[in-house]
């Protein structure tokens, strides 16, 4: 079974010098590509004179997220695709246990190993951490990170798990899959794509797992960071996308609960003196609202929706229970 690694780069060669060199180091025998995303800081001349085995594919304008990987994997023929960040160090052996579960469970389409933090390695890192979830409102959460809380790595999630989503960090997924499904939404750009992706694969019936005995350090916020109200528009924006697109039931109801949800939030972040955040969220609900009848659409013909064992809202759970562990949730 052949594994093609695939960096997405945008002005990224210091992140590249820091983390390519342990990808090529363990991953013999898998092609790599890096997918340029009209870099201006020499990227590409960095790898073509540093790692020549490394193939490059270069656009000549930004297509985010979405689109990069899109248009490059059309050049692309392998088995799995593993969507590596830029950002993030390998580790000896993490592809054998990727590869196994493939062969063994040929309806798991979808992988994440275990994301551990690059800064420290003793905690999980909070983009997939230790498998993804999802509320019945469509806040996300992972077993090792409820929102700010993160847990601290005691083996606890050492195993193979079904999960509901796996990180775009480090995404591994059966190209046919990947190409049966339209790859992912572009309309997205950045975040949440990767959880939009596996959606729509579990409303198929397809499984996503997490394979606990392969490891990944994740530095994070290397392309948007939190205190980034664009970071802000986009998680709240695509959320909704997602929940719209996707969930099973009455969707305007669902929508309803979260207008009331987000602008808690948005309140929490003015008192916090964070306006502009706040803003984003506003701008977020209004992208949505115009993106709303292409989004019903959508749904409706798309109708092989799942129900889903889920908390019925990560939001009460943490803020009003006070549970920040993954253990401590019910219907888990």
């Amino acid at each position: 079974m052949n594994i093609t690694i695939v960096i997405l780069n945008w002005n990224g060669k210091s992140l590249l010098e820091a983390f390519l060199p342990s990808v090529i180091k363990y991953s013999a025998g898998h092609d790599i590509y890096v997918v340029d995303n009209a870099s201006s800081d020499n990227s590409i001349d960095y790898i073509k004179n540093n790692h020549p085995k490394v193939k490059t594919i270069e656009f000549t304008e930004n297509y985010g997220y979405t689109g990069a990987y899109n248009r490059a994997v059309k050049e692309i023929e392998t088995d799995i695709f593993c969507f590596l960040n830029s950002d993030v160090a390998v580790t000896k052996n993490w592809l054998n246990p990727i590869i196994e579960c493939f062969e063994k469970q040929t309806n798991t389409v979808i992988i994440q190993p275990k994301i551990l933090d690059q800064k420290d390695a003793n905690k999980f890192e909070y983009a997939g951490a230790g498998g993804g979830f999802i509320d019945r409102l469509g806040y996300p959460y992972c077993r090792g990170r409820i929102f700010n809380s993160i847990e601290d790595d005691n083996g606890q999630y050492d195993d193979t798990k079904d999960i509901f989503w796996a990180s775009g960090a480090c995404f591994f997924v059966r190209s046919k899959v990947f190409n049966l499904l339209g790859g992912f939404d572009a309309d997205f750009l950045v975040h949440m794509e990767e959880i939009d992706l596996c959606w729509r694969a579990y409303n198929r019936g397809f499984n996503i797992k997490y394979v606990g005995n392969s490891t990944v350090l994740h530095v994070g916020g290397a392309t948007l960071n939190a205190s980034n109200p664009i970071k802000t528009y986009f998680n709240f924006r695509n959320s909704l996308y997602t929940l719209t697109k996707n969930a099973k039931g009455a969707i305007l109801f669902l929508i309803v609960l979260r207008l009331i949800l987000d602008g808690i939030a948005g309140i929490h972040f003015l008192i916090q003196g964070k306006p502009k955040h706040t803003w984003a969220i506003i701008k977020a609900h209004g992208s949505f609202y115009t993106k709303l009848p292409e989004l019903i659409y959508f749904r409706r013909i798309n109708t092989q929706k799942k129900t889903y064992s889920s908390v019925n809202s990560i939001v009460w759970n943490y803020f009003v229970l006070k549970i920040s562990k993954f253990s401590k949730l019910n219907n888990h």
